[in-house]
């Protein structure tokens, strides 16, 4: 019989590589400079005209800003990278497009009030926003569980595991993003099809802020199908080993997303002067709660 002694020891998880390239300084630069220009706008915006519903979009550009500051540490400890850097722009630019999508849902239940659309939508817009963005949190706090296991593996043979939970929350982003859209399509159809008077008023171009709504998801559609892609892949897939993709798929249209909102910003519309005859949204039991001083819609 062999010595037990000698018996050939069990093979070790292989460390873990925080990334399978060097990151880019100049790009991470680049882009936390944008996104921080973005996210500086939306603050302003937010504070002015108290949109508190668009706190979340803009907590998620502060995420996609401490995200690339992550990237940049990084950048200056290749090949010796530490793990703390590696996890912030983790899991901050995994969750990001999450919290863009829970101020989306919000805007959709908002333009529906606004032209007493409600007949014309498939959920009411009292449930509309909660349904929508009880899928986001679910999703987010998926996204986040796989994301702790997965920044945190450090060579503990986790890194599948927190791969499958994450793709798990991508999943679910992605399933509850496509019934928005849909839902967003109908009601959008509906109106033009039997339009109502509020609709039809030329001080509210909701229609316009509608193919905001609609290019911002599928640009956060498109983001959740690239990462779901990215993960089933695996660690030592082609997208997670080339960078580029990274900024063409993720960067690039979560700050395209920011810049439409910064343009078409929905305060612009939905917010109105208090004055004689206004009625206040939050009071047409819209599901969500706001400083009911501000969103004031003109009765027609």
């Amino acid at each position: 019989m062999a010595d037990p002694a000698q018996a050939t020891p069990s093979p070790q998880p292989a460390p873990y590589i925080f990334y399978r390239y060097n990151p880019s300084l100049p790009a991470a630069a680049i882009f936390m400079a944008l996104f921080a220009i973005s996210t500086s706008l939306h603050i302003f915006q937010l504070i002015r005209r108290r949109t508190w519903y668009f706190l979340p979009f803009v907590i998620g550009g502060i995420f996609e800003c401490g995200g690339y500051a992550g990237r940049i540490v990084s950048s200056k400890q290749t090949p010796n990278w530490t793990e703390g850097p590696y996890i912030v722009q983790s899991l901050l630019l995994l969750l990001a497009p999450a919290l863009f999508a829970a101020s989306i849902y919000m805007v959709l239940g908002r333009i529906i009030l606004l032209t007493d659309g409600e007949e014309h939508s498939l959920i009411r817009a009292k449930w509309l926003t909660k349904v929508f963005v009880l899928g986001d949190v679910l999703s987010f706090l998926t996204q986040s569980t796989g994301g702790g296991i997965l920044a945190s593996n450090n060579g503990k043979g986790n890194a599948s595991l927190g791969q499958n939970i994450i793709t798990a929350g991508l999943g679910i982003q992605v399933l509850f993003f496509g019934f928005f859209i849909v839902v967003g399509g109908l009601f959008h159809f509906r109106l033009k099809l039997l339009p109502t008077t509020r609709s039809l008023q030329e001080d509210i171009p909701w229609e316009r802020y509608m193919w905001a709504l609609y290019i911002a998801s599928i640009c956060i559609l498109i983001r959740s199908v690239f990462r779901v892609v990215e993960y089933v892949m695996g660690e030592g897939g082609y997208l997670l080993s080339h960078e580029i993709f990274l900024y063409i798929f993720d960067a690039t249209l979560m700050l395209f997303t920011m810049a439409i909102y910064n343009v078409l910003h929905p305060s612009t519309i939905i917010y109105k002067k208090r004055h004689a005859g206004a009625t206040c949204l939050e009071s047409q039991d819209s599901g969500y709660a706001l400083d009911n001083r501000v969103p004031m819609v003109a009765k027609p």
